[in-house]
């Protein structure tokens, strides 16, 4: 399959869930960032630094940049570089295939110390190698970060307060996979995994459930459990030979 119509087949795949959320902002990484409450699966320790959670936080790695979520991408998962440049980047990680991983969906698991780090998504059924080019990253991660101190295990009406309103929403037509948008939110190609609609939500939902599913209500508990960052522009296409 060309290299394009794997681009276009990946982006439409994965913003089925993103309720219009498209595109592909530039974003600086910050020198320091604060941390949050995790409450998902291990990770590296995050950047301290005067956090918006009242719990806990952990010890700075040495570069906090790599703990960086934005528009660019995951740590030094950045969309557009190959996977042979991100094993570069990495060279104490161990990368594994994950298949399946999601419906829809296979994955590189990035890890390291045998914690993993993220995941480099690609369609289900095809193989990735290291001349492919890095189109979503996905990470549960609570190491990883935005800017603002906002990620896997942060809460969501903590992330409200400093991205503004939420709205959580899921589409039956799209695996029923639930996420979270703000009204400021960081970067349209980001999105917030928060639950699934065949089994729990984070927002409260009214009945009958349709097609497609939006509140603005949600658990006091719920958290973000996942980010997604993928990329649809052409720096994610390598040239045709």
């Amino acid at each position: 399959m060309k290299q394009s119509t794997r681009q276009l087949l990946l982006g439409s795949l994965l913003l089925g869930g993103l309720a219009g959320l498209v595109g592909c902002n530039d974003a600086q990484p910050p020198s320091s960032y604060p941390s949050a409450s995790p409450t998902a699966g291990p990770g590296s320790p995050a950047p301290s630094a005067p956090a918006p959670s009242p719990t806990a936080s952990a010890p700075a790695p040495t570069d906090p940049s790599l703990f960086v979520i934005s528009a660019e991408g995951i740590g030094p998962a950045k969309l557009g570089i190959t996977l042979g440049e991100l094993k570069q980047a990495l060279p104490n990680a161990t990368f594994e295939v994950q298949s399946p991983f999601i419906v829809d969906f296979d994955a590189i698991a990035v890890s390291q110390n045998g914690k993993p780090l993220f995941y480099v998504l690609y369609l289900a059924g095809e193989s990735f190698g290291d001349d492919d080019v890095v189109q979503g990253v996905l990470t549960d991660n609570p190491s990883y970060r935005t800017d603002r101190g906002v990620g896997p295990g942060t809460a969501i009406a903590q992330a409200e307060q400093i991205y503004g309103d939420a709205t959580l929403s899921y589409n039956t037509q799209n695996e029923s996979r639930e996420y979270v948008r703000f009204a400021q939110h960081p970067a349209t190609n980001l999105s917030f995994g928060t639950g699934n609609g065949n089994s729990e939500t984070a927002g409260i939902y009214p009945s009958p459930i349709a097609e497609y599913n939006e509140t603005q209500q949600f658990r006091e508990d719920a958290t973000i459990q996942s980010v997604l960052v993928i990329c649809l522009n052409e720096a994610c296409t390598p040239a045709s030979p």
